[in-house]
């Protein structure tokens, strides 16, 4: 297993209490639209097992092209001890990363894509949305749905409705399920989940009550968990 560490580069606040740290690109380190990495503070290897407690689970919010590694989160102000080391330390400081991996490319397969997230699970559909702006082949139309009870929603910059591309955004849950049962009635459209497994097995039960088959629904999880939600 190769280990990467490299300096913060960067920190952007999006939005209160939500933070893009940029990380300098290491030589030789790519990814994908949609991949997720394993993020970890120094000391998470210095002992025989590692220190769980200092790695977390990451969507990368960039794509190579923009230069960066982003990694977006959300820092409140009572938090892990993860996030307030991370909140504290300074541009220059190292990070590592490791096992990168992308289970939700864009599938181009001649179907309308939808993009269903919570909250700040939107940083794994903003490569996504870039790389179809970049190039839509294969896709009919795109189209995001974020829920954000916080209201402060996320990289306005880019999801920005257009001819080929929808970006909506609720407040609630409730009027995110009326809205899941709409996009649902195209029974030929792939769905992309990206959220907390409440929010995954909530969002699968709304889907597949309105029609959709589980082959039609793309989760961010390795192969050996996707029995635990689309079973």
């Amino acid at each position: 297993m190769q280990i990467y560490w490299t300096p913060i580069q960067r920190v952007v606040q999006e939005a209160p209490d939500t933070y893009t740290f940029q990380l300098e690109l290491p030589d030789g380190f790519t990814w994908d639209e949609g991949a997720h990495t394993h993020f970890a503070l120094e000391g998470f290897n210095k002992e025989d097992k590692p220190n769980r407690s200092l790695i977390r689970h990451m969507s990368i919010s960039t794509l190579p092209r923009e230069g960066a590694i982003g990694i977006t989160t959300r820092i409140k102000r009572e938090c892990s001890e993860f996030k307030s080391i991370l909140r504290d330390m300074e541009i220059g400081e190292q990070v590592a990363i490791f096992k990168t991996h992308s289970n939700v490319p864009l599938k181009r397969e001649g179907k309308n894509v939808y993009l269903l997230s919570a909250g700040v699970g939107l940083a794994t559909f903003r490569p996504i949305v870039l790389e179809y702006l970049e190039n839509g082949e294969g896709v009919s139309h795109l189209h995001s749905l974020n829920v954000d009870t916080s209201a402060n929603y996320l990289f306005n910059d880019v999801f920005t409705s257009s001819n080929s591309f929808t970006a909506e955004f609720v407040a609630n849950r409730v009027d995110y399920y009326t809205a899941v049962e709409t996009l649902a009635t195209d029974r030929d459209g792939l769905f992309y989940l990206v959220g907390s497994d409440d929010f995954l097995h909530q969002t699968i039960d709304v889907l597949r009550r309105s029609g959709i088959m589980p082959e039609q629904i793309v989760l961010d999880k390795h192969d050996f968990q996707l029995e635990d939600f689309l079973r």
